[in-house]
């Protein structure tokens, strides 16, 4: 298994395309509305598309109108990591998947949607793939 956390800039480089380094490892945003993921209803789990690893499935994917894949909850706590992030003259939670540290997205609170946590974890498309199989 490869030390993810270990790879060099450029490692990353060969491994991402331009626009997937960008957002994953710059923790660049791809713009609303554009991502392969922002309205699909297909059911299966979503990977880091860096690393693999899963991180959320098709059951807590849910339409936020917000341009970009939303989800009420990860797949377990320990696939994702929460940070403070106060770039762009505002305070958010930076969501980075735990294996490989990668920018994910952000994460919401208390936005009213009629969801089990009132969260929205508003995740980039480009960050993802999506393995299609039932969920159970």
């Amino acid at each position: 298994m490869d030390k993810f956390t270990q790879l060099s800039d450029e490692q990353w480089r060969q491994k991402l395309s331009p626009a997937e380094y960008y957002v994953l490892r710059q923790a660049g945003t791809e713009p609303p509305g554009v991502g392969e993921y922002t309205e699909t209803t297909t059911e299966g789990i979503y990977k880091c598309r860096a690393c693999g690893t899963e991180l959320f499935r098709s059951t807590e994917k849910f339409d936020a109108h917000c341009g970009w894949p939303a989800f009420f909850s990860p797949l377990a706590e320990d696939r994702i990591i929460e940070r403070k992030d106060e770039s762009l003259g505002m305070v958010r939670t930076e969501v980075l998947c735990a294996n490989c540290e990668s920018h994910l997205g952000h994460v919401f609170e208390g936005e009213g949607f009629p969801t089990p946590t009132d969260l929205r974890y508003c995740i980039n498309s480009i960050c993802l793939e999506l393995e299609e199989s039932p969920v159970e």
